[in-house]
């Protein structure tokens, strides 16, 4: 997998961290994306959604975990639609950042601290 913004990390050093933590720095970029909307700046919320695109889709590619890897593409379509629509909204991106950490409790609690 090759990636755009995330050019020295492969699949070998993203299964090293535990689920909760890839899902914490998919997360990131999103609370990225929300500081980005709230200044109205379109280009680098675009690329807050891509650098957390390219996070999911490793994410997805290592886990095994079926149940989780629906919602994790399920959540990536819906984010996907946002980014090609360009409605990037707070709410809506809140939404997202919400429900990513809800697939762990681990990162969920951190996510609050």
């Amino acid at each position: 997998m090759k990636f755009i913004h995330h050019k020295t990390l492969t699949a070998e050093k993203w299964e090293k961290y535990p689920f909760y933590k890839q899902i914490l720095m998919i997360a990131n970029e999103l609370n990225r994306a929300k500081n980005m909307i709230l200044t109205s700046d379109v280009l680098e919320t675009e690329k807050c959604y891509e650098r957390a695109f390219e996070l999911i889709d490793i994410t997805a590619s290592t886990n095994k975990n079926k149940g989780i890897l629906k919602e994790l593409l399920r959540l990536r379509e819906l984010m996907a639609e946002t980014y090609i629509l360009k409605e990037y909204k707070t709410k809506i991106n809140s939404g997202y950042y919400n429900v990513l950490l809800s697939f762990t409790s681990e990162s969920f609690i951190l996510s609050e601290n």
